[in-house]
């Protein structure tokens, strides 16, 4: 197992108030020994003009879960913090309505570097999007 706290899904949904995790309708909702999850719908905040979900909603949900599951890596919470340096996203297929998950698994959790893979599914579980999300560690 990759985690060394302990993770509580309702103490993180509850800590999404008031940022762009809580706008977006973004929810954590599972984990297991080396993935984190989180759903977004695919509603009138998620989707660009034409109806489809947007590539930086995407974005955005693909980053909140890849950092979030960072934090859950650390010997010692409290005393580092992770942030985004880079993000790719391959967006495959169109979405129209339901909710896309999220799951983000680790492909290298160096001391200084987090790198994640993300992959969104559909309701459907086809693909929707891969991304790679690199994470830097930093001592508060």
């Amino acid at each position: 197992m990759i985690w060394k706290t302990p993770i509580d899904l309702a103490v993180l949904n509850a800590s999404r108030k008031n940022t762009l995790i809580e706008h977006l309708g973004i929810e954590l909702c599972g984990y297991g020994d080396d993935y984190l999850q989180a759903k977004m719908p695919v509603d009138h905040r998620t989707v660009q003009p034409f109806g489809l979900l947007h590539g930086g909603a995407s974005a955005a949900l693909a980053e909140s879960v890849g950092s979030m599951a960072s934090l859950f890596t650390f010997e010692e919470p409290g005393k580092q913090y992770a942030v985004g340096i880079e993000l790719n996203a391959s967006h495959l297929r169109g979405v129209s309505s339901g909710y896309v998950v999220a799951t983000a698994k680790p492909a290298r959790l160096g001391r200084k570097i987090h790198v994640w893979n993300i992959e969104i599914h559909d309701d459907q579980g086809r693909l929707v999007c891969v991304s790679r999300l690199t994470m830097a560690i930093v001592a508060e």
